[in-house]
């Protein structure tokens, strides 16, 4: 009676939970400070994440989420912790139910239970992120329908061909929004001598990058210049910009077109009709729209408010909770766990 169902988006880069019946209430970088001589968390989330790049020799600010699964068991715990009892209080034990990549291991799977389960969870059920997107876009994904979902992350793109219910075909690419990043940052390091943080490359991906060319934009850019190890300040282009992002943007077109190829022809079809949706965060970089459609010849719809999707998905599954596939169902999409 006084349990409360929560629906939890593990992201590399942003936590969000949606708890039924109240919609999204926390949206949070999935960033943790810790002192490094006591392994104490000092700060999670929005508070971690501005400490990057920002704190002393003793104080880490890290991300224990990596392409979409744990690499930090204990923090991922500790974050899970504070999530749940922030939403449903100390002494409750929810139903939770997380997004996990598609491509996920049994291992990891189990990582992500336990950690939720020693957490407070009464109750676990994975979903993957593709189905919990689908959902969120308002895709039919029980009628007998080929639709296509791709969900651009921060460490992972997730690409699944989706009808009566279950994913037909899919690719989990470890290739996201976080290297998107990495790639502006060895860019201007090699092209302007100056050395950015992972802040400041995010700001430039939002800002002036680009995955269709566009017209020449400008933003300055501070940083630490390499040669004489000062601050300095340089003005960068996106038409410069541009070169840096094509390796990890063609890995996730060729991805997709990975999959088209091996997708039933009636399926394929209904794609064709239907189009593909682009989801999660990563969808909002500039043009990335127009370069998927261009080079699979596909329709691609961009999803309202595609970071908050796939947690948007898992707050309409949470309705149907009571009548989720148990474990070893025939649909793979979904694990329960007591």
């Amino acid at each position: 009676m006084f349990s409360k169902d929560i629906g939890i988006d593990l992201g590399t880069a942003n936590i969000l939970v949606h708890v039924r019946g109240k919609g999204i209430v926390i949206h949070e970088p999935s960033v943790v400070a810790i002192d490094v001589n006591t392994q104490k968390i000092l700060a999670i989330g929005q508070e971690a994440r501005d400490m990057i790049g920002r704190t002393p020799g003793n104080i880490r600010a890290i991300r224990p989420l990596n392409e979409g699964v744990i690499a930090d068991f204990q923090i991922t715990e500790e974050i899970l912790k504070h999530f749940i009892r922030k939403v449903a209080g100390r002494g409750f034990r929810p139903r939770v139910m997380i997004c996990v990549p598609s491509g996920i291991t049994t291992v990891e799977k189990r990582a992500v239970i336990e950690a939720a389960s020693l957490a407070g969870a009464k109750e676990v059920y994975l979903v993957t992120e593709p189905i919990a997107a689908a959902v969120g876009c308002g895709l039919d994904i029980a009628a007998p329908t080929g639709n296509m979902v791709v969900d651009i992350g921060g460490g992972t793109t997730d690409i699944a061909v989706i009808s009566l219910g279950g994913e037909v075909t899919s690719e989990s690419l470890r290739i996201g929004g976080s290297h998107i990043e990495e790639a502006i940052i060895r860019h201007v390091k090699r092209m302007y001598n100056l050395a950015i943080g992972d802040r400041t490359a995010e700001d430039i991906k939002i800002r002036i990058a680009s995955a269709y060319p566009r017209a020449d934009t400008t933003m300055e850019v501070r940083g630490r210049d390499l040669v004489t190890g000062l601050p300095a300040n340089v003005e960068i282009n996106s038409v410069d910009i541009h070169p840096a992002l094509e390796e990890p943007i063609l890995s996730i077109v060729d991805a997709i077109r990975g999959v088209l190829e091996i997708t039933p022809p009636e399926l394929a079809a209904d794609i064709m009709n239907n189009g593909m949706s682009l989801t999660g965060g990563g969808a909002l970089l500039d043009g990335m729209d127009r370069l998927i459609e261009e080079k699979t010849g596909v329709p691609v719809t961009l999803a309202d408010d595609p970071l908050s999707c796939v947690v948007r998905g898992t707050g309409q599954l949470l309705d149907s909770i009571e009548n989720m596939p148990s474990r070893g169902s025939t649909m793979a999409s979904y694990t329960r766990s007591r």
